[in-house]
């Protein structure tokens, strides 16, 4: 955006400019980018609106949904509840309405709440009481600038912006070389990974630069930068052990937090917050109050450098997809365990990347297949996939990677021990009953894929 059009823009939004006692704010949230995928958490995919975030705000480098899941995630975060508590357990399954109201609070707050692409989940955003929704999913910016040019409330202003990107399916378009990126390592390395695997990234540039133009618009809307901008995403990317599983590359999310005077720039934390959290700290933040009885609390005082903690664990759940990736499991996570509870171990862990294999999202499976009949390498990160033990647990000091099960481990027998009870009283205060949408597929049957052919 050229500096003459920003100065136009900004008289023509002269209304924008008008001191506010509260802080206006934007909230853009990525749908299905893991947090490795940034290169401010040190990924090779070029996001330099995330980097210029980095350099004047703080980056968090332990936010967590509650989550793996689309409908769960976003539900979570507009409740302050776990999804046993405000019921949307599975991926489409609705939240309960009454349980929605961080955005209700907002308002009460003094707030006017827009809401642009997803930010909630599928037809959900009706019951989130928002004051505007413009649920379309391209054109961001565009639709953005055109609320701003009509806009005449002078509230303070918290905008929400959610982007597709990097959800599937992937554009066909790939800005990065298959031949030159640098895969996961526990990805099948195929030709047609590699070329998904640039499709993806692409995305996620994509995405980075939307959020570019977004923030240009609000800073030239609010006559400067005092305002608060926070991006984040809902989980990690829909790859084999990202999406849809509790190892830290579906649930660690990037979030990253600017907010001129207030937030010190230039600075990361260890502070361990979730989702959940998010609204409880904007409420504070603007003199708001969050209901009594949430699971959500704020992190106000690590985004005013004021406090260096925040939860001693993160406790994360997933439930399925309707008939796809109908695998419970539960997580509780410290910052140096993790504990992760199969609850079908006798059935195949799967989803829908496996199952339909579709274009632009996981037709790459069929090679991993073939390559696994002849690489015994890859046989066993198919098999890793499909089959999970009853409990799964890691020393992330040691292993951040989530590869070595430490479950049979005596050493850690005691610490094993603590965080299953740990967990079992969460669920129990949760009332969490592992509820099925569907009955999962016993290993001593077909793949999930054989039993629904693939849909491409």
């Amino acid at each position: 955006m050229n500096e003459r059009w920003v100065m136009a823009l900004g008289l023509v939004f002269c209304v924008g400019a008008l001191a506010a006692e509260k802080p206006n704010m934007v909230i853009f949230l990525a749908d299905d980018h893991g947090r490795a995928e940034c290169q401010v958490y040190g990924g090779e995919v070029r996001t330099p609106m995330m980097a210029s975030l980095a350099k004047d705000g703080l980056v968090f480098d332990h936010a967590f949904v509650a989550s793996p899941a689309c409908g769960p995630s976003r539900s979570a975060l507009l409740s302050g509840l776990m999804p046993a508590r405000n019921g949307a357990e599975g991926n489409h399954v609705k939240p309960r309405p009454e349980t929605q109201v961080m955005v209700k609070h907002l308002k009460q707050a003094g707030y006017e709440v827009v809401a642009f692409g997803k930010v909630a989940h599928n037809n959900y955003a009706t019951m989130m009481g928002f004051d505007h929704d413009f649920p379309k999913k391209t054109g961001l910016a565009e639709n953005v600038e055109k609320f701003l040019k009509q806009r005449t409330s002078q509230k303070p202003l918290c905008l929400m912006v959610g982007d597709r990107r990097p959800h599937v399916p992937w554009t066909k378009q790939m800005d990065y070389d298959p031949a030159k990126i640098t895969l996961p390592a526990h990805f099948i390395d195929t030709p047609e990974t590699r070329e998904h695997w640039a499709r993806y990234l692409t995305d996620v540039t994509g995405m980075d630069d939307e959020m570019r133009r977004v923030d240009e618009l609000a800073e030239a809307y609010f006559g400067n930068r005092d305002y608060l901008f926070m991006y984040t995403a809902d989980h990690g990317g829909q790859w084999p052990f990202g999406k849809w599983n509790l190892y830290d590359a579906g649930i660690n999310v990037p979030m990253i937090v600017r907010w001129p005077g207030k937030v010190k720039p230039g600075t990361r934390t260890d502070a361990m917050v979730s989702w959940i959290d998010i609204f409880p700290t904007l409420l504070e933040l603007v003199g708001g109050e969050s209901p009594a009885d949430i699971d959500g609390r704020s992190f106000a005082n690590v985004l005013t450098g004021k406090a260096e903690k925040h939860r001693d664990a993160i406790f994360t759940t997933h439930t399925g997809d309707v008939k796809m990736n109908v695998y419970p499991m539960r997580s509780v996570r410290t910052e140096r365990f993790k504990y992760i509870r199969n609850t079908h171990p006798d059935c195949y862990h799967s989803n829908h990347s496996d199952i339909h294999r579709k274009d632009g999202a996981g037709a790459y499976w069929d090679s991993w297949d073939a390559a696994a009949k002849n690489n015994p390498e890859a046989k066993a990160v198919i098999q890793k996939y499909y089959q999970r033990p009853e409990i799964e647990f890691f020393d992330l000091e040691k292993d951040p990677q989530e590869q070595i099960n430490l479950a049979g481990n005596p050493e850690y027998k005691a610490q094993i021990a603590k965080m299953s009870a740990m967990l079992d009283d969460w669920m129990k205060e949760q009332g969490d009953t592992i509820r099925l949408e569907h009955q999962p597929y016993p290993l001593s049957g077909p793949t999930p894929h054989e039993i629904q052919p693939s849909n491409k």
